[in-house]
């Protein structure tokens, strides 16, 4: 199962949580305790990962970190729903709070909104975590929040790659991006395959309306066909919704879905990689 709504995971955002829970210090012995974080492993299921679950004793630091960094390996989206419920715990503990006796630490907190910020999530200061929302960017700004897209794309995490903070798809807000840097005096389409082949000309790169000629270099069919992609799967998208609800066709299987998002994020990543090459 595809999980919804859920915060991205990597080797930095598993450091960083660690940081959130360390007890190294006597004097920094806080909440959340071992039992909170125990309750956590076990609704994700990653008592595997957790030392302290296979007899080991140690600290709270130690143990968030070997469960997430198993996770990494073997429960992704479980994983993410570590990130979600131990960070919601963190700040129900007054652990944003410079003024608790929980506080985590300034440090540890500008470490995981970095960790955050690098996949396309914003980390109030008050522990609140959302998506980066793109309407709200422009220039190299939103070309860098877009790149962290594709990177969960490409690794099949459906909710951030196919909304992408906005209304839109990844593919369809990275095509409007391409426009606006390109040619900036356009007005995107809002037809999905009119706005695509526009981005597409203004990189330079070939749609199925560019006709095959001899000797013509492999690439080209490459882009017709990652062209092809992300128009079939604008088709399976359901419409009316804005990622509150299934985002896919009914019909739509969960591994299909996954694909889809993969190839998503190549169509996009092309885009980026050929928009940063003529600057």
């Amino acid at each position: 199962m595809i999980m919804k709504n859920l915060p991205p995971l990597n080797d930095a955002i598993v450091f960083a949580m660690a940081r959130l829970v360390d007890d190294g210090r006597e004097e920094s012995k806080r909440e959340p305790s071992h039992s909170d974080i125990e309750f956590c492993v076990t609704k994700w299921k990653l008592t595997l990962g957790d030392p302290k679950s296979q007899g080991q004793v140690v600290g709270k630091a130690k143990r968030v970190r070997a469960a997430l960094s198993w996770a990494l390996e073997n429960e992704f989206d479980a994983g993410c729903g570590f990130v979600e419920q131990l960070i919601a715990m963190v700040r129900s503990c007054g652990g944003f709070r410079a003024d608790s006796t929980n506080y985590v630490g300034e440090d540890a907190i500008v470490c995981l909104r970095e960790a955050f910020s690098s996949e396309g999530y914003v980390l109030s200061s008050d522990g609140e975590l959302r998506p980066q929302v793109l309407d709200t960017l422009d220039g190299a700004e939103l070309t860098k929040a877009l790149e962290a897209y594709v990177r969960r794309a490409q690794k099949g995490v459906d909710d951030a790659a196919l909304l992408a903070g906005t209304s839109k798809d990844l593919v369809e807000a990275t095509a409007a991006h391409v426009l606006r840097e390109v040619w900036p005096s356009t007005n995107p389409p809002h037809n999905f395959p009119a706005l695509l082949g526009m981005a597409f000309v203004a990189l330079g790169l070939k749609t199925p309306e560019d006709k095959r000629v001899d000797r013509e270099p492999p690439q080209y069919r490459l882009h017709r066909g990652l062209f092809e992609a992300a128009c079939a799967i604008n088709t399976l998208r359901n419409k009316e919704g804005t990622g509150h609800g299934r985002p896919w066709l009914t019909n739509v299987k969960p591994t299909e879905a996954r694909h889809a998002v993969q190839v998503m994020g190549t169509v996009a990543g092309l885009m980026l990689m050929n928009l940063k090459e003529r600057k």
